[in-house]
Parts: C-alpha cells; sequence; structure tokens
C-alpha cells in the first residue's frame, strides 16, 4: 500500500486538512472529528486504495493492520501530531472535536464517540498489565513461588495499573475534553490518596457535611464526573478570569470546586453508576445462563460494524477492576473472533480470485490474533455466505464457552496471542475450555465457508465486476473471457450516435460509448494503466490480452483542466476488472455545459478486432459491452 496516497485520498474525501479537527486511531481505524461533516464525499472516502469501510457521521475509516502507517502519512499532512493537552487555564475554552455546523450527531454517537474517546487509550495500559499477571499465575502453575519477591514484584505492575486507573482515566477523560490534563488528575488523585481513604474509612466530612465512605480505587466513572465537572469549571473559569492571575486562579478555583463536590456527590454517583451497569450486563447472564453466550456471537458482527462494540468497554474494565474476572463479553468475543478468522481462511481457500484469496490470507490472521475488522469490512459483511460461516461459527464456539463457564481475567482482544487471559491457576480447566471454544468456532466457520462459498454468489466480486452481476438466463450469451466491460453504470450508445466527430466517424477506434448514470468509472478488464490524462477526464488501460482501451469521461471535458474529476489510479498501476479508476461529479460536469456521455474506445484496431456492441440496454458496472478478439484468431477462423 501506498500509505502516503492513501492519505492522501482520504484527507481529500473528508474536505482537506482545514475540515478535521481531530484525529486519533485504534487498532484498525481511523477516527476524525471534522469542523463540518457536509464536506464528506462518502463515496469518493470508500473508494480510495486501502479503505475497507466508513462508519458513522463523524467518519471512522477502517484500514486494518495499516492504520499505524496511514495514521502517521495523515499526521504528516494534517501537522496532528497528539501533542500535548491545554496548559493551565489556557486553551480549554472550547472542546476538541466540536464542528462548526454544530454536526456531531445525535446524543447517542456523541456518547459513544465520548466512550470510545475515553476508553480506548486505557486498553494498551490494561491488557499489557492484565495479561503480565496471567502469565506470572501460569508461572506459578510451573513452579515459581507465590511468596518469592520476583513474582510479587511483577505482580505489584498489574496491581498498580488497576489501583490508580482513576488517574488514568482522569488523563483519557481530560485529553477528550480538551482541559488540564495535569490538574484532572490533582482532583482526582484525591480519592485514592491514602490519608483520605482512612479519613473515609474512619468518617470525615467537609463544609459541614459527612462525606460517603467509598473505596474508589479501580473505579473508573468516579473520575469521568469529576473530570465532566472540571472541564465546565475550567472553560467559565478562563471566560471570566483576568489573563494575568488565569495561572494559578483557574486551576485552584477548578481544585476547589471540583474535588468537594466529586467526594460529596458525583464520586458516590459515579460508584452506583458503574455498580449499576455492571450488574445489568451481569443479570442478562445470570438469567439467561448459556444461552446468553450464541446469542451476543451472532449479533456481534453487526454490532462492531457500526462499532458499537465500544459500549461494552465500560462494563468490562469496570467488571475486571472491581471483580476481577469477566464472564460474557470476552469469551464471546474470542468465539467470534476465530470464527471470522476460520471463514476467512475457508473464503481464501474457495475462491479463485486472487485478491480476494490475498484479503482472507491476510483478514484470517489478523483475526486470529483478536483483530476482527480486515475480515468484517473486507468479506464478511459485503458476503452473505462468509457471514452465514462467522455466525455459525460464533455460535457453536460460543455455546461451548456458556456451557463450560468460561471467564475471562484480563482486559484485550481475545485471540491466539491472549490466550493467557483466561488462565486461572485455581480452575485449569477454564483455559483448556477456552481452547476447545475456539477450536469448535475455527473448525465450524472454516467448514461452512468451504462447503458453501461460491465466487459466482460474492457480492465483493460483483462489484468488481469479476464476476457478472445478473448472470444471463441464456447460456448463448454467457460472458467470454474477451468481453469488454462496462466502466460504470449507463446505457450503451453506438458510437455513431456521440456528438462528436473524433468518436462518432471511428477516428480513434471501434467500440461503443456509455450515457452513464454514476460518477464512478472502472477498469473494464484486467491490464496495465497506459495512460492517464493531466485532466483526469480520461484513462487508458492495456489488458491482459492486448487490447488498448480508451475510456474519455464525457466530451469535450479536457476543457475543464481536471475540475470535478478524481483520479484514483496513476500511469503505470496494476489494475484488475472493475478497479476504480475515476471518479466524476457528474451533475457539475453537466451544469457546466458539457455531454458525460462517456466512449469506450479499442484504440489498437489493426491488431484487435471489435464484436457486436449490446446497444441500446441498460448496464450496470462490470456488466459486458461488446466482445474483442486479435486479428490474428479472425483470420484462423476466417
Amino acid at each position: 500500500m501506498d500509505y502516503a496516497k492513501t492519505a492522501s485520498g482520504i484527507l481529500d474525501a473528508v474536505g482537506g486538512p482545514g475540515n478535521v479537527t481531530h484525529l486519533e486511531h485504534c487498532s484498525t481505524r481511523l477516527r476524525f472529528t471534522l469542523a463540518d461533516t457536509h464536506k464528506v464525499d462518502h463515496a469518493r472516502l470508500k473508494a480510495v486504495p486501502g479503505v475497507m469501510g466508513v462508519v458513522g457521521t463523524q467518519p471512522q475509516v477502517v484500514i486494518g493492520n495499516d492504520v499505524v502507517e496511514v495514521h502517521a502519512a495523515l499526521t504528516r499532512l494534517t501537522g496532528m501530531g497528539g501533542g500535548p493537552g491545554a496548559g493551565p487555564g489556557g486553551a480549554a475554552a472550547a472542546a476538541v472535536g466540536t464542528p462548526a455546523d454544530g454536526s456531531r450527531g445525535g446524543w447517542g454517537a456523541r456518547v459513544l464517540d465520548f466512550i470510545v474517546g475515553v476508553f480506548q487509550p486505557l486498553i494498551p495500559a490494561i491488557a499489557g498489565a492484565g495479561v503480565l499477571k496471567s502469565l506470572m499465575l501460569l508461572a506459578t502453575m510451573f513452579g515459581l513461588s507465590k511468596n518469592g519477591a520476583t513474582y510479587n514484584t511483577l505482580v505489584a505492575i498489574s496491581d498498580a495499573t488497576f489501583f490508580f486507573l482513576p488517574l488514568l482515566v482522569a488523563v483519557t477523560t481530560a485529553t477528550k475534553l480538551n482541559t488540564n490534563r495535569l490538574v484532572a488528575v490533582a482532583a482526582v488523585s484525591v480519592l485514592v490518596l491514602p490519608s483520605m481513604t482512612k479519613r473515609m474509612a474512619d468518617g470525615t466530612s467537609v463544609f459541614g457535611l459527612a462525606i460517603p465512605n467509598v473505596t474508589y480505587s479501580s473505579q473508573v466513572f468516579p473520575a469521568i464526573l469529576a473530570v465532566l465537572l472540571l472541564a465546565v469549571v475550567e472553560r467559565f473559569l478562563t471566560r471570566v478570569t483576568p489573563k494575568p492571575i488565569r495561572i494559578f486562579f483557574v486551576p485552584m478555583v477548578g481544585l476547589l470546586v471540583t474535588v468537594p463536590v466529586t467526594l460529596l456527590f458525583l464520586g458516590p454517583l459515579g460508584f452506583r453508576l458503574g455498580t449499576g451497569f455492571t450488574t445489568g450486563v451481569l443479570w442478562v447472564f445470570h438469567t439467561l445462563g448459556w444461552v446468553a453466550f450464541p446469542l451476543l456471537a451472532v449479533a456481534l458482527p453487526f454490532i462492531i460494524s457500526v462499532g458499537m462494540h465500544k459500549a461494552f468497554i465500560p462494563y468490562v474494565v469496570n467488571q475486571l477492576s472491581t471483580a476481577g474476572y469477566e464472564p460474557l463479553y470476552n469469551p464471546v468475543s474470542l468465539a467470534h473472533n476465530i470464527a471470522e478468522s476460520g471463514a476467512s481462511f475457508g473464503v481464501a481457500l474457495r475462491t479463485k480470485d486472487t485478491e480476494m484469496r490475498s484479503t482472507g490470507v491476510s483478514a484470517g490472521l489478523s483475526a486470529l490474533f483478536g483483530i476482527t475488522e480486515p475480515a468484517l469490512y473486507g468479506i464478511t459483511i459485503q458476503n452473505k455466505r462468509a457471514l452465514i460461516s462467522v455466525l455459525s461459527g460464533a455460535a457453536a464456539g460460543a455455546t461451548w464457552l456458556g456451557v463450560t463457564h468460561v471467564t475471562s481475567y484480563v482486559a484485550v482482544g481475545p485471540g491466539l496471542a491472549s490466550m493467557s487471559m483466561f488462565i486461572n491457576a485455581n480452575d485449569p480447566r477454564n483455559i483448556v475450555n477456552a481452547i476447545v471454544g475456539a477450536a469448535i468456532a475455527f473448525v465450524t466457520a472454516f467448514v461452512v465457508a468451504m462447503l458453501t462459498w461460491s465466487d459466482a454468489a460474492s457480492t465483493t466480486l460483483k462489484v468488481r465486476g469479476v464476476v457478472a452481476a445478473n448472470p444471463p438466463a441464456n447460456p448463448d450469451q454467457a460472458l467470454s473471457p474477451h468481453d469488454v466491460l462496462s466502466p460504470t453504470d449507463g446505457t450503451v450508445v453506438p458510437l455513431s450516435e456521440v456528438s462528436d466527430p473524433v468518436f462518432a466517424g471511428g477516428v480513434l477506434g471501434d467500440g461503443c460509448a456509455v450515457r452513464p448514470t454514476s460518477g464512478e468509472f472502472r477498469s473494464p478488464a484486467a491490464g496495465v494503466v497506459s495512460m492517464l490524462f493531466d485532466t483526469h477526464h480520461a484513462v487508458a488501460v492495456s489488458t491482459d490480452d492486448g487490447v488498448d482501451l480508451l475510456i474519455h469521461v464525457g466530451l469535450d471535458t479536457v476543457r475543464l483542466n481536471g475540475t470535478h474529476f478524481t483520479a484514483h489510479v496513476t500511469k503505470g498501476d496494476r489494475v484488475e476488472a472493475g478497479q476504480l479508476l475515476i471518479t466524476a461529479d457528474l451533475d457539475a460536469i453537466r451544469a457546466d455545459g458539457y455531454d458525460t456521455t462517456t466512449p469506450v474506445v479499442v484504440t489498437n484496431g489493426a491488431a484487435v478486432h471489435v464484436g457486436a456492441v449490446r446497444a441500446g440496454t441498460h448496464v450496470a458496472a462490470g456488466a459486458p459491452l461488446f466482445p474483442v478478439s486479435t486479428r490474428a484468431t479472425v483470420d484462423v477462423v476466417s
């Protein structure tokens, strides 16, 4: 992948660098916050090479395994490097990511965006510490003493991470709200200060009001509420405080207001919220029992596809940090992740398309290690038979995990490399049952994919034009391997009806034209881009069968000097049939007075014979326009 080219294409499609107010990434997605979401061209964004999918109004762009490199390229283009938060009383007057048009989506989308922004950055620390502890437990099963200095020192790393979790949450929340991080940490640190914890246990008060005795170590919601209040207070104080005293007055008053209110009200409220949320999820688990596992497993592909799985993170983090185990979401995620892997490998073995095979292998490996977006967006969601394979494997594996009561002990994406998250020193069967459940999920999904996959039924291959979108009922009209395919949707017309004497007279060669209804123009055959006009209104492809094709979008459109056209390839690029070459704003071209009729011409007519044109029919991109054969073949036949 050309990371710079992909980043540039993405940036153009989201409205340019001036429209990006915030940019971050998770394990597979770029997460944008834009000033004006109306500037996003979703069709162009999805067509950028390397983009696997787009989710949400504030777009989440699914890249897959190359997300770090693409993010780095975007950072260089936008100048956004994820620097430190606002200084004391400084640039906290406006929240990062608040669009100028106010279009942040509904409350549900805004809450989900906030949850992701707060909890996603926590995962590496929590996962690293949790996996370390699980490995230490594994070591004790092989003889390492739990009373030894080495064990206790290394386990303290994990214990400290969870004990001081409120401070980590304070940092991520302050970052998301663009408020002062260090002041946020100072405010929340009072909740876990040992002397304050002792006073609350003994009974203490502030301003004559009794402070509830709550243990805040390992809690997340009290810290979130505290920083939310601090952000509001800080922004108000920044507006009304004289600049010469802001540096100490804003944080001082912010702490003076935030800490007592948190100790008296927000802290206990946050504790109850966390407990209630966790209790609700566990109630479903205890009510439905093992049935909850396959039900959640078959829902996960759809939940993940719209990004809603992030809503489970607060529950998982809170449950693990308080109870030390999580009995539902992580085990079900294991079944789903491994099923995505099995289905992807099954598709890779069954397909005859090299690009689909490559996608299947790459996505299968990623899913095997807990990263499912490449499989989900590259294969599963687009193809019904692959989706059925995943659902079958996930349900089968999750049923086993539910019946055997498999429990997780670490907040990390379940996969081959993180199986230690299921280690329980007091119950060795837990990790064994987790492995068996994963194997069931993989084998079931793999076998179903092998039995059911068909290239002819693949939506992905139809869109790319590798197979016919609507196979002809008459066998005599079956596609020839030498058919030139339509580059776009529209009505086929003979060249003689084109209102340009050069094309109508066959000066450039024989072929036909399409009156397009879509602004996407794709390669009519597999080959190499032999020419791309600087104005991007025309492109030539030399096919693997030795046919030189010219696709000329519109008539006299060279005069537009590239306006309304975007090229998605460069000269010398290898392209497959159906691969996007050019996008054009047809309405704008017509508004400027130009005919959008698009000739598709064979320019090496001396060597290639053009057969009967399917004129007068409406075609979709990838449908046959006319057959071609080399002159040598024609001579032999004659």
